[in-house]
């Protein structure tokens, strides 16, 4: 089949490497305009942008479809469809009935759940047990469109963003070149998603990531596991932002102390109460520092029980 691509991030060159070695026609790849990224701000071609370039494909990238003149320029491809993966960018109705059999979408959730910008960091988050790839059929709404393949898998209880990410991706790739072949024999079945199920996934905010002691290890956990890598889970110690890459929800010592109390410091961990139970910090981070283990961490500051790591806004006041 003649496909059209599009997509900007490594999610989506994942998918289009996989297509690149089907037996189908990349006649045109999509995707964001460079962009300053990182702590220089240098502008960075996108992922897609580089494989394509690689692979010596057409390459186009608009500030938006709605210009006619962009519109006319995919029209002349005469493709069989478009597939999009994380490309970003809205596509108007007048795109999506181009492509002689549409448009599909390669979603990192299991649709109807978590639609929307954010849906591996918000699966994560709320503590679901499973998520997937949804090969979605293109509409005018906010991925709601009709449901062709689904591919599940578990969210480890250690699965952070980015290897819960780096799975989806791989399974997106098997997914889209799967559902290609169903398509082409006509044996893709079509589910209208159930809008009672739906939720969304808004796009992380900074602000999200600040560590709330108040609340369950548990919970505080997952905020660990879905800042990382970006922008890492934080709280302040000693007036000092400090970013936590890796805790566990451990088992009660004795006195639990207040939220934010460190109750126990040794070689695991320091161990800090929460609104409930207790988590064991695991590796640590100072601004401009590198990341630490606790061990190596406590090497350095004279951590002890009973100091506090502060709660949300910086409060850091005993429940006494």
């Amino acid at each position: 089949m003649r496909i059209i691509f599009a997509g900007t991030p490594i999610f989506a060159a994942t998918a289009l490497n996989a297509l690149i070695k089907s037996d189908h026609e990349i006649v045109l790849v999509l995707t964001q305009p460079d962009r300053p990224a990182g702590r220089g701000m240098k502008t960075v071609a996108s992922a897609v942008k580089l494989l394509a370039q690689q692979q010596d494909l057409t390459l186009l990238q608009p500030l938006t479809l709605k210009a006619a003149e962009i519109q006319a320029q995919l029209l002349v491809l005469n493709a069989d469809v478009m597939v999009v993966a994380a490309y970003g960018l809205i596509l108007p109705e007048a795109v999506l009935k181009i492509p002689r059999l549409g448009c599909l979408n390669i979603h990192a959730s299991l649709l109807p759940r978590w639609r929307g910008a954010a849906p591996i960091q918000r699966a994560i988050l709320a503590g679901d047990h499973e998520t997937g790839i949804t090969i979605m059929q293109m509409d005018a709404g906010l991925d709601t469109g009709a449901i062709l393949l689904k591919h599940e898998i578990a969210i480890a209880a250690d699965d952070t963003t980015q290897s819960l990410h780096d799975k989806l991706d791989l399974l997106g790739a098997q997914s889209i070149v799967e559902a290609l072949v169903l398509l082409q024999q006509g044996k893709l079945v079509s589910t209208v998603q159930d809008e009672t199920l739906a939720c969304y996934a808004a796009k992380i905010k900074k602000t999200e990531a600040e560590i709330d002691w108040r609340q369950s290890a548990e919970q505080i956990d997952r905020v660990v596991r879905t800042f990382n890598p970006n922008p890492g889970a934080y709280t302040y110690f000693r007036d000092v932002a400090l970013k936590i890459w890796q805790a566990k929800v451990v088992a009660g010592r004795g006195r639990e102390g207040n939220p934010g109390e460190v109750v126990a410091v040794d070689r695991e961990g320091i161990t800090v109460a929460c609104g409930s139970g207790l988590l064991q910090v695991e590796i640590v981070q100072k601004p401009s520092g590198k990341k630490l283990s606790s061990a190596d961490f406590l090497a350095g500051n004279n951590l002890q029980p009973g100091e506090y790591f502060s709660a949300v806004n910086h409060s850091t006041s005993r429940h006494d």
